[in-house]
C-alpha cells in the first residue's frame, strides 16, 4: 500500500512558532499561572497531536478539547495530562472519561444526580474529574445561581465517585473595544469565586481574548489558550495584540497545469470570468471540498511573491488563476502564508469570505497533508 503525501497541495505547520506563542502568553502572566492548550477541532486544523506534544513541550500542562473522542484520542496516542472536555458529555458515557482519567465539563445538578446514580448501581471504580462550567454571560452551558453551584460543589466534595477538579467561565464579548459586557461577566465570576471557602485546582476564566487584554483581571490560575496559540488576534484586525503573535499555519500547493487562456474564453462553472486578453492560466490541486471556501472566488493566491487573482469559480478539487507570466508546472503557489514581501493572512480570507479567522482555520480537513516544521 502507497502511503504518503501523494498531491502537491499541504499545509505547513511551524511548531517552533507554536511554542513562541505560548511561552510570550506566560512570560504575559503571573509566574504560578498554567495553561490549558485548547486543541479542539484538530487542534483549530493545525492536527491534534503533533500541536498537543508541542504545547507540552513549550510549557503547557493540558489540553481542552470540544468532545470526549478528541480526549480519548489524544490518551490514545500516550498523552497522559489532564484533558478537559468543554462540552457537555451524555451522563451514559461519562464513566468512559473517568476510566481514562478525562475531565468532564458540568453545568447542572441533575447531570450530578444522575451520573452519582449510575456509578453507584454499577460500582464504577475511577472517581470522574470534574470542572463546573458558570455561565456568567454566555449563554451557552453552566450554572448561573449561586446557590446551585454550591450545592453541586457540596456533592462534589461528598462523594468519592467525583473528583472537584476546576470551574470556569467563558467571556462573549472579551475581544471587543466596549468593555461594558465583560464587566458585567466579571463582577458575577466574582461572586462564584467569593462563594467557596476553597478553590479547586483549577480555576480558568480567560481564554486567548482575556489573556490578551483583560490580564490585570484574571483572578484564577489558568488560562485556556486557544486562538492566540495558534497566532492569530481573536478580535481579526479590531484589537491590537502586543504579545506578536507568529502564524503557525501556511496553505500551500502547486500549479498542476498551465495554459494560455484567449481573449474571450471563460474559465470555470458558470462561465462567470472571461479573458479580456491573452493570458496565461495556472490549474492549482485545491478547492472547497478541501475547505477552501468556494465563496473565495475572485480572491487572490500568491506566485513567486505576486499577488495573483482566481479566475472563475473555485471548483471542489481545483481551481483557476492568471498569472502574470509564464510558470511551469510545479511552481509553488501560497493561499495563506508569505511569499516574498507579501503575505495572505487567514484575516484577509475571512474578510472575503464574510466570516471569522477562526472558521477558516478549523475548515481545512484532513484531505490537505500536514507537515511540520521544528
Amino acid at each position: 500500500m502507497i502511503s504518503g503525501r501523494l498531491r502537491n497541495t499541504e499545509y505547513v505547520i511551524n511548531l517552533r512558532a507554536l511554542g513562541e506563542n505560548i511561552q510570550a502568553q506566560k512570560a504575559a502572566l503571573p509566574a504560578d499561572s498554567k495553561i490549558l492548550a485548547v486543541v479542539k477541532a484538530n487542534a483549530y486544523g493545525h492536527g491534534l497531536v503533533p500541536v498537543a506534544q508541542a504545547a507540552l513541550r513549550a510549557g503547557a500542562t493540558g489540553m481542552c478539547v470540544a468532545i470526549l473522542d478528541e480526549a480519548l484520542e489524544l490518551r490514545d496516542s500516550g498523552l497522559d495530562v489532564i484533558t478537559l472536555v468543554l462540552g457537555i458529555t451524555p451522563v451514559e458515557e461519562a464513566n468512559v472519561a473517568a476510566e481514562a482519567g478525562v475531565s468532564l465539563t458540568v453545568g447542572s445538578l441533575d447531570w450530578l444526580t444522575k451520573y452519582h446514580q449510575f456509578a453507584r448501581q454499577f460500582n464504577w471504580k475511577k472517581p470522574l474529574k470534574i470542572h463546573l462550567a458558570v455561565d456568567t454571560g454566555m449563554g451557552r452551558i453552566g450554572f448561573t445561581n449561586v446557590a446551585e453551584f454550591n450545592q453541586a460543589v457540596k456533592i462534589l466534595r461528598r462523594y468519592p465517585e467525583f473528583e472537584f477538579e476546576g470551574m470556569f467561565t467563558h467571556f462573549a464579548t472579551a475581544d471587543s473595544a466596549d468593555h461594558t459586557y465583560f464587566d458585567r461577566q466579571y463582577a458575577r465570576w466574582q461572586k462564584f469565586i467569593e462563594s467557596l471557602d476553597e478553590l479547586p485546582q483549577y480555576t480558568h476564566m480567560a481564554n486567548s481574548a482575556t489573556g490578551l487584554w483583560h490580564r490585570d483581571q484574571i483572578t484564577a490560575n489558568t488560562i485556556r489558550m486557544g486562538l492566540s496559540m495558534y497566532g492569530y488576534n481573536p478580535s481579526g484586525t479590531d484589537l491590537p495584540e502586543d504579545l506578536h503573535l507568529q502564524p503557525v499555519g501556511t496553505l500551500r500547493s502547486s500549479i498542476s497545469f498551465v495554459k494560455k487562456l484567449a481573449a474571450g474564453e471563460s474559465v470555470s462553472y458558470g462561465a462567470t470570468y472571461t479573458a479580456e486578453h491573452d493570458e496565461w492560466l495556472a490549474t492549482v490541486p485545491i478547492g472547497y471540498a478541501d475547505g477552501y471556501p468556494r465563496c473565495m472566488t475572485g480572491f487572490k493566491v500568491l506566485v513567486d511573491g505576486q499577488y495573483c487573482p482566481i479566475a472563475g469559480r473555485v471548483c471542489m478539487d481545483q481551481m483557476m488563476v492568471r498569472l502574470p507570466r509564464y510558470y511551469p508546472v510545479d511552481t509553488p503557489v501560497i493561499l495563506m502564508g508569505r511569499s516574498g514581501d507579501l503575505t495572505i493572512t487567514a484575516e484577509e480570507m475571512a474578510d472575503q469570505a464574510q466570516t471569522i479567522n477562526y472558521e477558516i482555520l478549523t475548515n481545512f480537513n484532513n484531505r490537505i497533508h500536514r507537515t511540520y516544521h521544528y
